[in-house]
């Protein structure tokens, strides 16, 4: 008989279980906007997340090390070796999780194109003036968040506060981690935006969050690079100057706030349109069938 494994966290998308000398984490087909989880499932979602971020993370070894060990649910627990979690699961190692989400930004687009019209910068940070909206900035740029509980949400911060933030829990590395982040998150977006234009497809933005192993060695953990953490434009009909059709959940967004008061739900049409956008982007990036 397996033993039984309940949740350790439940955040918006993903499940996390203690598996003893790892964690499993489950990526679900659930989806969320606005902080908010929605009502509806999207079909094959999480073992799109899954199967993604296991792609960049074999990809990006060379620039950091990451928490994956293994996304096979017979290299897992017996309790999770069965169709439920199949596809959807990836066995990692435990870190000890900065609490620093780090967002890097090629194009103005979103809230931060909201910001650069209002006062001309992107998170404190002042851009060249002419700007359209979805333009690529001349290098991409770093804007931190805190890293917000469940139903709460992130703050914007600076290089200088997350510094701040990292030494009240780190003594003495505070500015080491920050910098350590900040380098890893610019490198990986690159490198993983030139390889993704490659395959017609455009990385906007995306965010990546990173921990510490035993030794002290800063992780990529979480997701990557995921229609959840990014936004994915096609190539083919790139138009700066507006807003881009997209492979990811902004698809979702946009017909939410087309759509007050819908209560969380999303019709039937929303939803297979999102799960094919999803698929259809990870069969692009991968060259994989899904």
């Amino acid at each position: 008989m397996s033993t039984q494994f309940k949740p350790i966290k439940e955040g918006k998308v993903r499940q996390v279980y203690d598996a003893g000398d790892s964690l499993i984490i489950v990526a679900t087909d659930r989806i969320s906007a606005f902080d908010n989880i929605l009502k509806n499932e999207i079909p094959l979602k999480g073992t799109v997340l899954t199967r993604m971020s296991s792609f960049w993370f074999e990809f990006t070894e060379d620039i950091v090390p990451n928490h994956m060990l293994s996304i096979d649910t017979s290299d897992m627990p017996q309790y999770f070796q069965t169709e439920e979690f199949k596809g959807k699961s990836m066995k990692c190692r435990k870190l000890t999780m900065l609490p620093i989400e780090c967002i890097v930004r090629g194009y103005i687009t979103g809230s931060g194109w909201e910001s650069y019209c209002k006062d001309g910068t992107v998170c404190g940070i002042r851009l060249k003036e002419g700007l359209r909206e979805s333009d690529q900035l001349p290098e991409p740029i770093y804007t931190p968040t805190t890293k917000a509980e469940l139903g709460d949400h992130d703050e914007h911060i600076t290089f200088e506060e997350s510094v701040q933030i990292l030494e009240k829990q780190f003594p003495g590395k505070g500015e080491a981690y920050a910098a350590r982040i900040k380098e890893c998150t610019i490198s990986l977006y690159k490198k993983c935006a030139e390889y993704a234009l490659a395959k017609d497809i455009i990385i906007a933005d995306t965010k990546f969050e990173f921990g510490l192993d035993e030794n002290g060695t800063v992780v990529l953990g979480d997701e990557m690079l995921t229609p959840d953490s990014s936004r994915f434009w096609p190539l083919k009909g790139y138009q700066p100057g507006q807003g881009q059709p997209s492979f990811d959940k902004q698809f979702v967004r946009d017909w939410l706030k087309g759509n007050p008061g819908n209560d969380g739900l999303l019709p039937d049409e929303v939803v297979e349109k999102t799960a094919a956008k999803y698929q259809e982007a990870y069969e692009l990036i991968t060259g994989k069938a899904l």
